[in-house]
């Protein structure tokens, strides 16, 4: 099986991208990796001759491959074929662009709804990435941030999937007591998150009160994961004098809920969770 997300590069494009001293088993390598886009198996021999090795050098090559997961033997052909993790990075490669194009018509009701910016967010380490954005159609809205990385700890979408996250993955995220702040309201300690993101679990949506920017306030859920830990999150976000009150901000987490739900049932097949579904 092969992954269905690939890149390709003229030879010119590809020389022109080479690093001034490259490692040439990690360039013969990445060589091998791009054969598996278009060859279904790949024996001793075709590897050697495309990258111009001696049947030993790139025995090894496939050897390491196997060894770490990239490629798998037929222990009767002796071929090889892409491996698990290969597969397996191939599949979050299209499951990170699909989730745009299944977010984004919740986000547009969602928007329409509160009236508020709507954006799609993702886990990366200790922070949160921008990935999509549905502005509101107020004058005086939050601005798209796409593509803009922001400390997890600071906003409301990263702290519902820090909420989501294990003990000890999360520990290896905070090594630290103290943590940066951005603002003045910002956490500026692990213990102080720690007492946040148990809140955030008991509550099930995230705030943000000027944590990452003194005029903004937000309101952040998890989009639900069909396996493993949930990376993705929705994030309504308005002037700090639109959500003000807890009634506005249990009103917006409860939409918000709603379209989150409605984009994790798209991924499932149509069976969401039990609950409301936003309309779209």
């Amino acid at each position: 099986m092969r992954s269905s997300v690939s890149l390709a590069f003229c030879p010119a494009e590809r020389r022109s991208m080479q690093p001034a001293y490259p490692l040439r088993s990690v360039a013969n390598a990445l060589d091998l990796l791009q054969m598996f886009r278009t060859w279904d198996t790949v024996r001793v021999t075709d590897a050697a001759a495309h990258l111009g090795v001696a049947r030993s050098t790139a025995h090894r090559l496939l050897a390491m491959l196997e060894s770490a997961g990239f490629a798998t033997q037929d222990p009767r052909t002796r071929t090889y074929a892409s491996g698990p993790v290969l597969v397996a990075l191939g599949l979050e490669a299209v499951r990170n662009l699909d989730v745009r194009q299944r977010a984004k018509p919740h986000m547009s009701a969602l928007s329409h709804e509160v009236d508020e910016t709507v954006n799609l967010m993702g886990l990366e380490g200790p922070n949160v990435r921008f990935v999509e954005c549905v502005e509101s159609s107020r004058s005086l809205r939050v601005a798209a941030r796409t593509g803009l990385l922001r400390p997890a700890h600071t906003n409301s979408v990263g702290k519902v999937l820090l909420a989501a996250m294990p003990p000890d993955e999360l520990a290896q995220l905070y090594p630290d007591e103290v943590i940066e702040p951005l603002t003045p309201r910002t956490l500026d300690s692990r213990t102080r998150l720690v007492d946040e993101l148990h809140q955030v679990r008991l509550q099930g949506f995230g705030t943000n009160f000027g944590e990452s920017d003194p005029d903004l306030a937000a309101v952040g859920v998890i989009i639900p994961s069909t396996s493993g830990t949930p990376r993705w999150g929705l994030g309504v976000s308005a002037p700090r004098t639109r959500i003000a009150d807890d009634e506005t901000v249990r009103r917006i987490a409860e939409a918000a809920k709603r379209a989150a739900h409605a984009t994790w049932a798209d991924e499932a097949g149509g069976s969401g969770p039990a609950g409301p579904r936003a309309s779209s």
